[in-house]
């Protein structure tokens, strides 16, 4: 009788045992889900309000990882939406309020514009000089359908686009609003300067 009560408390504690290491596994299963999920979005805190951006590792992963550490390197803490084109699109993170242009510190990436990803209002896409691959900081928020910056050849490679907008299109829409203006060589700056204050991974 105590042999099977003996081996009733062990088998007991066994299934213990097992549930809690089950339960353990399945909570850091969820933690390493949430801390991915967190780390693929990233909230723009301007002068004007608030944009959450869900960044698209799986489509645009040099993008992302290039935004990323320019993000976590405080790049873009105090500079500003340089360009504004109510139109068009936004344009930021590579010039100071005075207009002085921000250094950018790693090399320029491949352009994966051909990432099946379109250039659809509520999008963020990486700018770039006229070389395909010459995006470094700089981004900007397309504010209507701009379909037409999608690749579409080696000759009309397109622009990399590597998330969207999940919150805050209503303060998108108040930038693309403001008035412009001409300042030194550049055209479509903001009268009034749209500072973004910080950009972090939520």
């Amino acid at each position: 009788m105590k042999t099977n009560t003996l081996k009733q408390s062990r088998l007991l504690i066994f299934w213990i045992y097992l549930l809690a290491f089950v339960l353990m596994a399945f909570s850091f299963q969820t933690y390493a889900a949430d801390k991915k999920e967190s780390a693929d979005t990233v909230v723009i805190d301007t002068s004007m309000g608030k944009i959450t951006v869900k960044l698209n590792p799986e489509n645009a992963p040099i993008s992302v990882e290039n935004f990323l550490k320019y993000v976590n390197d405080k790049h873009y803490n105090g500079t500003i939406f340089h360009r504004v084109m109510k139109d068009f699109m936004i344009q930021g993170g590579g010039h100071l309020p005075d207009m002085t242009e921000k250094d950018s510190k790693y090399p320029p990436i491949k352009n994966e514009a051909k990432n099946g990803l379109s250039n659809m209002r509520g999008t963020i896409a990486m700018a770039r000089m006229n070389e395909k691959d010459s995006a470094t900081a700089q981004f900007f928020i397309n504010v209507v359908d701009n379909d037409r910056l999608d690749h579409v050849s080696e000759l009309q490679y397109g622009y990399a686009v590597f998330g969207k907008v999940i919150s805050g299109m209503d303060v998108v829409d108040k930038i693309r609003a403001v008035s412009v203006g001409s300042k030194g060589d550049h055209e479509n700056v903001p009268k009034k300067p749209i500072l973004i204050k910080s950009i972090t991974t939520k």
